[in-house]
């Protein structure tokens, strides 16, 4: 793997929606090559993955993504990060598989001829030069996300964002996915609810209402995430609703 970038510096950030603190006071040094990010639906884990990639910014607090801030200065969040959402269709803008590709390196101020021959060559390398005039439509779920994967990967940024990366996927699609993210030289931040994606992560956090509950080597916290969701599980999660 090559060498990674400074990393990801969250000091006290805290994040409130809709009137609701989701986030409270984080404060978190992400440097390590493969990291989860783990929690039940409700966690805040979505809401840090967009703290990180300055989808949204810090209520109080401070967020750094390899020294910039990626709310404030866009440019910088281009080369430093990119992401790969659990629907594509969520990340998909255009109506044919070489402008999708094509539009990443645009923003990043490529010209038109030279994007157009990055993508190319990446379809050409991928043995998929025949997707190049498709529609979006036409592909499967699993190619739709394998697209925005080439995506994210021609804007070579140094950390790549995962939010839920498995979920949905066929068997064999998630095989093949996960060899590709496991060769890749990029940071992995993979957030995620299903703890087997992260058995091979160097380190994971557990997000509970906000806050990490606990932090440290999949062998550690990933049991007692386990743990605590038989738990909840065992009791009638109904009973306390109102009525």
């Amino acid at each position: 793997m090559s060498d990674l970038s400074p990393g990801i510096e969250i000091t006290a950030a805290s994040v409130s929606l809709g009137g609701q603190l989701v986030l409270e006071g984080l404060t978190l040094r992400l440097t390590e090559a493969r990291i989860g990010v783990l929690g039940r639906n409700g966690s805040g884990k979505s809401t840090l993955l967009r703290l990180i990639a300055g989808l949204i910014g810090p209520d109080s607090g401070t967020v750094r993504v390899d020294g910039a801030d990626p709310f404030l200065d866009r440019k910088a969040a281009l080369a430093a990060l990119g992401i790969l959402f659990q629907n594509p269709d969520h990340q998909i803008l255009f109506p044919t598989v070489e402008e999708e590709l094509a539009f990443g390196l645009l923003q990043q101020g490529l010209g038109r001829a030279e994007a157009a021959a990055r993508v190319a060559a990446l379809l050409q390398d991928e043995g998929r030069a025949h997707w190049a005039k498709a529609p979006v439509t036409t592909l499967s779920q699993g190619q739709r996300h394998y697209l925005c994967l080439l995506a994210v990967l021609l804007m070579e940024p140094r950390t790549i964002l995962l939010d839920e990366p498995l979920a949905g996927l066929d068997l064999p699609t998630q095989a093949r996915l996960a060899r590709r993210f496991a060769a890749l030289p990029q940071r992995l931040v993979t957030i995620t609810h299903d703890p087997a994606v992260l058995a091979g992560a160097d380190r994971v956090l557990w997000l509970e209402a906000g806050r990490v509950v606990a932090d440290g080597p999949p062998g550690k916290v990933i049991p007692a995430f386990t743990a605590e969701m038989a738990r909840i599980g065992a009791r009638d999660a109904d009973a306390n609703l109102a009525g």
